[in-house]
């Protein structure tokens, strides 16, 4: 397994309950410690405040709803996070243009190095 996961606390904003649950399947499968879910926007922030994470991912769009509010949270407590789409990535936020993008549907060995690469110590 990926030991740059092993142990990990990771928030999963994703609203189609059959992505998520791979999601979660992968995440485990890769040793993460806890996985929180999420499905909607203010679900995520109320997680953001009650517990840390040491990574997120965030599907860009939350049933019509952008995911902003959720990455703004995040950065703001330095927590690096990786977008998912179902789209081309086009839409992504210019002050966001730097954040990894998982374009879905993915792999699970896609997820692992975007995880990696976002962990990797060199990014501390």
């Amino acid at each position: 397994m990926n030991n740059l996961l092993s142990d990990r606390r990771i928030l999963v904003v994703e609203d189609e309950m059959l992505v998520l649950m791979t999601i979660e399947d992968m995440l485990t499968d890769l040793d993460c410690k806890t996985v929180a879910a999420a499905p909607t926007v203010d679900q995520a922030l109320t997680l953001i405040g009650a517990q840390g994470f040491d990574a997120a991912m965030l599907d860009m769009n939350l049933n019509g709803d952008q995911s902003y509010a959720v990455a703004d949270a995040l950065a703001a407590q330095g927590v690096p996070f990786i977008f998912s789409t179902g789209y081309g990535g086009r839409e992504v936020r210019d002050d966001y243009r730097d954040r990894p993008l998982l374009k879905k549907p993915f792999a699970f060995e896609e997820l692992m190095e975007k995880f990696s690469r976002l962990l990797a110590p060199d990014r501390q």
